[in-house]
């Protein structure tokens, strides 16, 4: 009995737990302003990583999320995604000199807190975003978005990228969908998207019903597309802001 006992405290100590909460932060600049947005993002990489309560962050650069590649980059927006051990911790992140700096330096911006559902895979090598919680993924209602990252095995990524075009066809024109983006740590090889839904059953038509989804899902473990992927599943549980002159969960409701 005392081996066992042992042998799942090990285990317990080792399996990640679900953040209290996570952050997306996204913020648009003016041209001019680009190379201080460069600047910030090389800053903000320190600040973020000594920040009490991250338990993990990535600031990022965005894109339309059509190809991949680095056609679809758009300097003119950044973002910040990080996992809280606490509210309060990100409540106080709110006025951080990270995020006061680019509130000085951004012309709009906005700032979605969510609760996770699901996840599964790796990012940098961590579970970010903790095990699945299958009761709350069942039992919630309403808004919801997902975070999709990969990394390429770079000598697979020609085959990876002209897969992506249908797919973001079909994601551009589905039912529900309020938000889209590309989200990546360098132009080429380390992609992902940001996108928000009215609910579940949108996020999973896309998912599941779209032919061209439907084929990249099927081709990805004989393809071997990824050298690391990653996909998870959240409660919207606040948007502040705007991107693109309008808040997207506002729309949602209003819709």
């Amino acid at each position: 009995m005392g081996r066992w006992a042992r042998r799942e405290r090990r285990v317990a100590d080792v399996t990640p737990a679900a953040p209290a909460c996570v952050t997306l932060h996204l913020w648009t600049v003016a041209p001019q302003r680009v190379p201080a947005a460069l600047t910030r993002m090389a800053l903000d990489r320190v600040h973020l990583a000594r920040t009490p309560g991250a338990t993990f962050a990535k600031m990022l650069g965005t894109g339309d999320g059509r190809t991949f590649t680095v056609r679809d980059a758009d300097p003119l927006r950044w973002a910040a995604v990080v996992a809280w051990d606490s509210p309060d911790a990100a409540d106080a992140f709110e006025t951080s000199r990270t995020v006061r700096a680019w509130g000085r330096l951004a012309s709009e911006r906005l700032a979605v807190r969510l609760r996770p559902l699901t996840s599964r895979g790796r990012w940098s090598g961590r579970e970010p975003f903790g095990p699945a919680d299958t009761t709350a993924a069942l039992a919630h209602e309403g808004p919801v978005a997902s975070i999709t990252r990969a990394r390429l095995h770079l000598r697979r990524a020609a085959s990876f990228w002209s897969a992506v075009p249908p797919v973001s066809t079909e994601l551009g024109g589905g039912t529900g969908l309020r938000l889209a983006l590309g989200l990546g740590e360098a132009p080429l090889g380390y992609q992902g998207t940001f996108s928000l839904w009215d609910d579940t059953a949108a996020l999973r038509r896309f998912a599941h019903r779209g032919p061209a989804h439907r084929d990249v899902m099927a081709r990805t473990p004989t393809e071997g597309w990824y050298a690391e992927e990653l996909f998870a599943r959240f409660a919207v549980l606040s948007v502040q802001g705007s991107v693109g002159g309008r808040n997207p969960l506002l729309d949602a409701v209003a819709g």
